[in-house]
């Protein structure tokens, strides 16, 4: 499962630039400037990254031999503005690996 690894923070950093563009740019062009078609652009992206990025977190979390906190921890991030960054830098960064 340590092959999906490489997958999974592709998708943990497409999951977060997708968040940030719908909460920071096209949310805002709907609220202001009655336009809701952005946020129908990346909505549907976003969901499936989203549901994409907890099934995969579920899968590598065992391979990972994380705790059942630390599991949560970066379901959590997914839901959190710049959540998915902090979890690539604190738990998905193979460099800091022995």
């Amino acid at each position: 499962m340590l092959k999906l690894l490489p997958v999974f923070r592709i998708v943990a950093f497409l999951e977060g630039l997708s968040y940030i563009l719908l909460l920071g740019i096209a949310c805002p062009i709907k609220w202001f400037l009655d336009d809701p078609q952005y946020v129908k652009l990346l909505g549907m992206p976003h969901g499936i990254l989203f549901m994409i990025y907890v099934v995969m977190a579920v899968l590598i979390s065992s391979d990972m031999k994380w705790s059942s906190k630390t599991l949560w921890i970066v379901l959590i991030a997914s839901v959190l503005p710049f959540g998915t960054f902090y979890i690539e830098k604190k738990y998905l960064n193979t460099t800091r690996r022995a």
